[in-house]
């Protein structure tokens, strides 16, 4: 059976107006296993003109049954949206891990989460209300969240069904119309999203999906003047150009932009109970993860043991094939495999301390691009490799002395999207939590089990606005100030 028999659409094809068409060029891109390096398919490549297409297939959505729903109404789709997702959670999680290269554990994860995204936003949709506004006598004034109208969404490849879930679950809820660019590395689970999304009802032209290359569909997508509302997560050189590209057409935007994110471990902390965050935060996904924990900050008197502790934890990572549901799979591509590979060779190079590395499957496929994952010690914290997104399985482990030294090497990159805090002294907690200059701090945790309700986005180049939570609801909104002079 083919892959297109088994999803019920054909990969090749882009998502317009709730029909499957052919892409305006005809073209198609390779779809490639990042576990075996082998080429299993093709996906669309979409570009301008089906970008036109797809935002005036969003604008008439607008001005038609989409446009027409109540809440109340919106918010039930979503929520069927979310039971399907569960329904369909095995295939999804096969799909997510074949295409991105995750472990399939990781990936029925990331199905479980998108289904939460739906379910929290279904049931958010009508509870987003404005506000009366004391004023002058003889005044009635009052505010109204209303939808920004079209609104684009530029995914990343390393988590496609979460960071949709996110993002187009929270714009649907406030009643835009949807106009998605997944990566051209990773598009299956946005196009079965698509799919989903029909199956559910959600009116034509709500959600429009154009797969292809970020240099084509993106940048149209960026620049078009008939977008209200542009979310992007990816890197910062790619956010810059799409900001100045929505600039142009004074189009608000959402970045979120990555990090260098830092966990700070004190010498009262509980250590047994930070090493597993410890570590599963800096190789989770392959390391490819914005909020990935890719600097260990440690108090010196507890330095030599936190090392020993992390180490012996990744002489027991195993890496291997998605499919093998291993601790670590492979990065997305051969390009990224050469981008770590090239920080590795400078820690090499700079005579940095390998502390320890995972290993990589005896029977892992020779095409694969897999990196051991690679824990190095002793970094100073104005090497490239405590102050660079390395976005693989890399941690660096950074000795302090002072808790105002935590704070100078936690607030030293150019990053500040996610810091963990490990300390059992409450007045440290908080004075930690108000001068790390980060946009989420996790308190004796990281992460906090993904929390689709916690409001979550960066400062500095990590980005700016907000995702998760009611916050993502205000963010895919206008407000609007009504005065009613009655005498």
């Amino acid at each position: 059976m083919s892959l297109g028999e088994r999803l019920g659409f054909d990969p090749a094809r882009i998502f317009i107006s709730g029909e499957w068409i052919s892409p305006a060029g005809g073209r198609t891109l390779a779809l490639e296993n990042p576990s075996t390096g082998e080429t299993v398919g093709e996906i669309a490549r979409g570009d301008k003109a089906d970008i036109d297409n797809a935002v005036a297939a969003a604008r008439a959505a607008l001005n038609g049954g989409w446009g027409a729903l109540t809440a109340l109404e919106r918010g039930r789709i979503l929520t069927r949206m979310g039971r399907l997702v569960l329904d369909n959670v095995d295939l999804l999680a096969e799909l997510e891990a074949a295409d991105v290269g995750k472990p399939l554990a990781q990936a029925r994860n990331d199905a479980v989460a998108l289904a939460r995204y739906l379910e929290f936003y279904g049931g958010a949709a009508d509870k987003v209300h404005g506000q009366t506004i004391p004023y002058l006598d003889g005044y009635t004034v009052y505010s109204l969240r209303e939808p920004h109208g079209v609104t684009g969404h530029i995914v990343p490849w390393n988590y496609p069904m979460q960071i949709i879930g996110r993002s187009v679950g929270a714009a649907l809820a406030m009643g835009n119309a949807a106009v998605l660019k997944p990566a051209e590395e990773a598009c299956l689970t946005a196009l079965a999203f698509a799919h989903i999304a029909d199956q559910a009802g959600l009116p034509e032209g709500a959600l429009n999906v154009v797969p292809g290359l970020g240099e084509e569909a993106g940048a149209a997508l960026s620049a078009h003047p008939g977008i209200n509302h542009i979310s992007f997560t990816g890197s910062v050189g790619v956010g810059s150009l799409v900001q100045a590209a929505a600039a142009a057409n004074v189009v608000p935007v959402t970045l979120e932009l990555g990090g260098k994110s830092p966990q700070l471990v004190f010498d009262d902390a509980d250590i047994e109970r930070a090493l597993p965050f410890l570590v599963n935060a800096g190789i989770q996904n392959a390391g490819q993860t914005c909020s990935a924990s890719s600097r260990i900050l440690v108090h010196r008197d507890v330095y030599d043991e936190v090392v020993e502790r992390m180490a012996e934890r990744y002489r027991s990572l195993r890496v291997g094939p998605a499919a093998d549901d291993l601790d670590v799979g492979p990065l997305i591509s051969a390009r990224q495999k050469e981008i770590v590979s090239g920080f590795l060779d400078l820690a090499a190079q700079d005579g940095l301390t390998v502390a320890a590395r995972g290993n990589v499957s005896a029977d892992a496929p020779a095409g694969g691009h897999y990196v051991e994952p690679t824990l190095i010690a002793g970094v100073s914290p104005d090497h490239r490799l405590a102050q660079d997104e390395i976005f693989g399985p890399v941690q660096v482990v950074i000795p302090f002395d002072a808790e105002s030294d935590a704070i100078a090497i936690a607030n030293g990159t150019d990053y500040g999207l996610v810091a963990g805090v490990w300390t059992r002294d409450g007045g440290r907690q908080m004075r930690l939590a108000k001068a790390i200059h980060t946009g989420q701090v996790f308190i004796n945790n990281y992460g906090a089990g993904g929390g689709v309700e916690l409001p979550f986005g960066g400062v500095s180049k990590s980005g700016h606005g907000r995702e998760k939570g009611f916050e993502a609801l205000y963010g895919f909104s206008v407000l609007k100030t009504v005065a009613a002079h009655h005498g």
